[in-house]
């Protein structure tokens, strides 16, 4: 593919800073709501996200969580000789960490984001000597390409939790797939809906419904949201992935391991090495 840069390299107006006086709260919110809600989100926070964690992803590693398992290791999207050549969609791929690992493959990816800010940090990182994918800007239940252009595509926490309509997204995917394509995403595991999103002692005693999928959403004064997460029961991923045309071919829940003593939001060892934090769903077109 020879898909150009669409994200710009001019100064970047970054505007205001994090809502801080955003309530939280549970309501509903819709696909356009957490369209906009996203966007805004990523572009005031993505400076502090990647200062904050960018070492931990690097400049070229695929990591499909906080737990850091590694693709290089876990191969999910198949074994790394055979992503050679392979046409690859990165979703929500942020400052494209995945898509520079898959280009040291000799595969060839497209990182797609909605957010501007996200896409600067990836053309940043990519100006040092590491590959380089190519940067879309667009939103994942859009997807600006012709059928049947990719081989695989993948997404480390990228745009399924954070979208009103996951079933619209696995149509995406799935049209821009060619048949046997692989498609692989990871999104928080649904159970820690049902807990505090603390990382110590706190952490670990229920306190919500599991099965209550109201959004929650962060808002200013006027109500308008400013961040929104969407979510899904194991079940209810399972049924997305089979809607939008899908097999599923394997769930992964990878444990904490010992050498990670990192805490990330309400991801620490002790919590991890109790109940699942990630749930990634690999997904196969027929």
């Amino acid at each position: 593919m020879n898909q150009e840069d669409y994200a710009s390299e001019d100064a970047y107006e970054a505007g205001p800073g994090s809502v801080e006086d955003a309530e939280a709260t549970r309501r509903d919110a819709g696909e356009a709501e957490s369209s906009r809600a996203s966007r805004g989100w990523w572009d005031r926070n993505a400076d502090d996200y990647q200062s904050e964690h960018g070492a931990f992803l690097g400049d070229d590693r695929f990591v499909w969580g906080p737990e850091g398992l590694d693709e290089a290791e876990a191969a999910l999207l198949g074994p790394a000789a055979s992503l050679k050549d392979k046409d690859v969609l990165e979703i929500g791929a942020g400052a494209a960490q995945c898509s520079r690992w898959l280009a040291a493959q000799g595969a060839r990816p497209v990182a797609l984001d909605l957010s501007h800010r996200q896409l600067q940090h990836a053309l940043r990182i990519g100006g040092h000597d590491v590959p380089r994918a190519h940067l879309v800007e667009a939103d994942a239940g859009r997807l600006p390409f012709r059928d049947g252009s990719f081989d695989l595509a993948c997404s480390a926490y990228g745009a399924v939790p954070f979208v009103a309509d996951p079933v619209n997204v696995m149509r995406e995917v799935r049209r821009v797939l060619r048949p046997g394509g692989r498609w692989v995403f990871s999104v928080t595991h649904p159970i820690r809906w049902a807990f505090p999103d603390e990382p110590g002692p706190e952490g670990l005693s229920v306190a919500a419904s599991y099965f209550d999928r109201t959004p929650y959403v962060e808002q200013d004064e006027q109500g308008r949201a400013v961040y929104v997460e969407h979510h899904r029961t194991l079940g209810d991923r399972v049924r997305d992935v089979v809607a939008g045309g899908f097999r599923l071919v394997d769930l992964v829940e990878p444990e904490w391991p010992e050498w990670n003593s990192q805490e990330w939001g309400g991801w620490s060892p002790l919590r991890g090495n109790l109940i699942p934090g990630t749930a990634i769903f690999v997904c196969e077109r027929d």
